[in-house]
């Protein structure tokens, strides 16, 4: 389905405040080292589907049909305002310096918009850029900025409700990064849901109230009293983004196939799949740059979420950014093999056996203990910044949403049919999440053009994955 075949109408934009005052003592939120090291326009952006139901019904009299949206966006609009009493953070906006948050309850954007289209043509051709008219149009440097481009007046968490003809729903959510992680935002949604589901006492508290005090684990460092540098940005570049989908059963075959002796426990999901990806991307670059396989090096990163890995655990509920990035570098030994005249093809097992070795190597290293080592945890990141710079390397990121609840996200009409999310605008990137039977992982993966006509061609790839089938 083309991207222009949606036809995305903005009706109306408002300012949603916390429904209480957020108290003094908790309006001004220090940023912890992590939150530093994140962009300030980075926005990852989210979609929720809801299929169409009984109470909205696009063929029914039009007069009710507006009544009742209008209904389901309030309902959404009022949980929204309970749910930001505990984020308050998220209704806050950024000091000058974009150090620390200053909880003023200025509010969260929402935008309610009607799409001339059913839900039904998009599960059947899902594609990823496709999907960016439906989340709200934010995170974007602008000319008003401060210091990085980013103006202290942008909202730190944007909404955006999707009307369709069908009578479905999709959410569309953009969360400051520089704030939230995966693992608060999910927290986020499953807040905003169970106050939405429950629809009652206003001074009921969620189940998972964060503490936004992270900046007490991980002490924030004075880049501006200091000779380090300030953190790099994101760059948008050209790229094509594509969604593949790998089956239980097929992630199975694949785990077991990779399995090893010498290890005591089979790969992980997001392991294995790294590894093929990695792998796959690898051999298309070398077609489509007509460089011998194994002849450059390539690095890989993955994300490693603290709060359980941390003697003592921190708690779940910890706010903020907790995810420390570590990457694997394959050298051009490791990729040619043993039988170095072999230049098609890269040993997944082998790849695989490097990526849980250079996991066990960061993880074993890596400071997880109080008081935390931000001096560092900050060397390490800047280490990672310096290999990205160097243009004879192939670089691929890698993050994973797998073993979110956002599949339990219900506001009154049900659990979604599907989440996924649009085109990122970043270049080499594979984001992970899973299909709603929690077993199966959807992969979007973003490249050259280039790179991605031999990668989605890869036998190898297609043995386990299906390229953007349409949504069950």
């Amino acid at each position: 389905m083309a991207k222009d075949l949606i036809k995305v109408e903005i009706i109306e934009r408002q300012t949603v405040k916390p429904s209480s005052p957020t108290p003094h003592p908790l309006r001004t939120i220090q940023l912890s080292v992590f939150d530093q090291m994140i962009p300030c326009h980075v926005y990852p952006p989210t979609l929720l589907f809801y299929a169409a139901n009984n109470n909205i019904n696009g063929s029914g009299d039009m007069t009710a049909v507006r009544m009742k949206e209008r209904d389901y966006c309030q309902h959404l609009i009022q949980s929204l305002a309970k749910t930001l009493t505990h984020f308050y953070p998220l209704a806050g906006r950024w000091s000058k310096g974009h150090d620390t948050i200053q909880c003023t309850d200025d509010g969260a954007e929402f935008v309610t918009a009607r799409v001339k289209c059913s839900l039904s043509k998009i599960f059947e051709h899902p594609d990823p850029e496709m999907l960016t008219g439906l989340v709200p149009a934010i995170g974007q440097p602008d000319g008003d900025g401060d210091g990085d481009g980013v103006s202290t007046r942008l909202p730190l968490l944007a909404v955006q409700a999707n009307l369709f003809e069908c009578g479905g729903i999709v959410i569309g959510l953009k969360m400051s990064h520089r704030l939230v992680d995966g693992t608060t935002a999910s927290t986020f949604i499953s807040c905003w849901a169970k106050t939405a589901l429950d629809d009652g006492d206003d001074h009921q508290v969620p189940f998972m109230v964060p503490k936004f005090d992270a900046a007490s684990y991980f002490p924030p460092l004075d880049f501006l009293n200091s000779s380090q540098p300030s953190p790099s940005k994101l760059v948008g570049i050209k790229y094509i983004t594509k969604r593949f989908v790998f089956d239980a059963p097929k992630i199975a075959t694949l785990q077991s196939n990779l399995a090893s002796a010498l290890a005591p426990h089979a790969p992980t999901r997001v392991l294995v799949l790294s590894a093929l990806i990695w792998k796959c991307a690898m051999e298309a670059l070398s077609k489509s740059s007509n460089i011998p396989l194994g002849s450059r090096p390539s690095s890989f990163k993955l994300a490693m979420d603290l709060r359980r890995r941390f003697e003592p655990p921190l708690p779940q509920t910890l706010g903020g950014n907790a995810v420390a990035n570590i990457f694997v570098i394959a050298t051009p030994s490791l990729l040619k093999g043993q039988d170095e005249s072999d230049d098609e093809t890269i040993d997944l097992k082998d790849l695989v056996a490097k990526l849980r070795k250079g996991l066990e190597q960061q993880n074993a290293t890596y400071p997880t203990k109080l008081p935390f080592d931000s001096n560092e945890a900050w060397k390490r990141d800047q280490e990672y910044e310096k290999l990205r710079g160097n243009v004879d390397m192939y670089h691929l990121c890698s993050g994973s949403w797998c073993r979110f609840s956002f599949y339990e996200a219900d506001f009154g009409w049900g659990k979604p049919a599907w989440v996924s999310i649009p085109s990122t605008g970043i270049k080499d990137l594979v984001i992970f999440i899973d299909k709603r039977d929690g077993k199966g992982i959807e992969a979007l993966v973003s490249m050259s053009e280039e790179i991605m006509e031999h990668f989605e061609s890869n036998p190898e790839l297609l043995k386990y994955a299906s390229v953007n089938p349409r949504v069950m």
